[in-house]
């Protein structure tokens, strides 16, 4: 039996490449290592049986639906889904799934590094000692605040939020969360939940976001809602860029009604608003939440097993989505 012919849009970690040149013939698109837009996907998908993806690819519903009839499935490299049309690819019968279970804990330490550099100011120091203008230990230099007796609040509690809340307990921070539903008690584990955003932004001295992008939660914290947290609140986001009305948080930090953000997510990346270049108290990542060899080799695997599920045991792939 011929081997399925796989397009596989980016480079992926060596274990994961082994094992997919094991077993498909590879097809990769010619150029950079980065986010495919519509025409280089296009021609590239020509011939394929299946598409390894990953964020940011163009999978929009025009594209898929001038996708060639021989792709059957579409693996993306990511939990996130909201860069691919699901709708339209449910409408050409390709099969769409993505990789879940595997990166809760690595993204989760992504959001605590951002709360503590955001709370211990460790990216203004690091950028003190960088341009060799450090003069020494003084009482007042770079303060920050402890996060012991915090309260944090968790908006989106699902596995990457549970989990940030396991690891702020060890800080003795406090966990508040805001989620479309109370969870089970034996969850929540003395945790508040909040029902309305504007008690839950009120309890919140670090907000820290897991929501998914789209339409609904575009631009969720806004200028209203930041002014809503405490003064001295800290922001970290690790969900999606879009979810964040970028020009309100930089006026936000600017005036320092917030104390800091932390941001591993951007809106349009790897371009980022402008003003996150020269707010001094916010700190950024370049999407670094799953980046580590064993949660990526996860990733890689997880979406091999689906696509090895469509295209060569004919059966249903084990984390479809659409």
């Amino acid at each position: 039996m011929s081997r399925p012919t796989l397009l596989q849009t980016r480079t992926l970690p060596p274990a994961v490449e082994a094992r997919a040149a094991r077993d498909y013939v590879i097809r990769r698109p010619e150029g950079p290592d980065h986010t495919l837009e519509a025409p280089a996907l296009l021609a590239a998908a020509e011939g394929c049986d299946g598409i390894l993806c990953a964020a940011g690819d163009a999978l929009d519903a025009k594209t898929i639906g001038r996708l060639p009839a021989s792709v059957k499935v579409i693996a993306t490299f990511s939990v996130g889904t909201d860069h691919v049309a699901l709708d339209a690819a449910r409408a050409r019968g390709i099969a769409v799934t993505n990789t879940p279970d595997v990166l809760s804990v690595a993204t989760a330490e992504i959001a605590m590094l951002l709360i503590l550099m955001c709370a211990r100011r460790a990216g203004e120091a690091e950028r003190l000692l960088r341009a060799r203008e450090w003069t020494g230990w003084a009482p007042t230099q770079l303060m920050g605040v402890t996060l012991e007796g915090k309260r944090l609040g968790i908006l989106g509690m699902g596995r990457i939020g549970r989990e940030l809340a396991r690891m702020a307990r060890g800080m003795g921070m406090v966990i508040h969360y805001r989620n479309r539903t109370r969870l089970p008690p034996q969850e929540e584990e003395g945790a508040t939940f909040h029902g309305d955003d504007d008690a839950f932004l009120a309890a919140c001295d670090v907000l820290s976001m897991h929501i998914p992008g789209g339409a609904a939660t575009k631009g969720w914290l806004n200028a209203a809602r930041i002014a809503a947290l405490p003064k001295g609140a800290i922001v970290v986001n690790t969900g999606r860029g879009t979810t964040v009305d970028d020009e309100a948080l930089c006026e936000a930090l600017h005036s320092g009604h917030l104390r800091a953000a932390g941001l591993d997510v951007f809106t349009g990346e790897p371009k980022i608003f402008e003003g996150y270049h020269t707010a001094p108290n916010v700190t950024l990542l370049p999407h670094l939440g799953s980046a580590t060899i064993e949660t990526r080799d996860a990733m890689g695997f997880r979406c091999l097993d689906n696509l090895d599920a469509v295209l060569i045991h004919g059966t249903q792939p084990p984390h479809r989505v659409a």
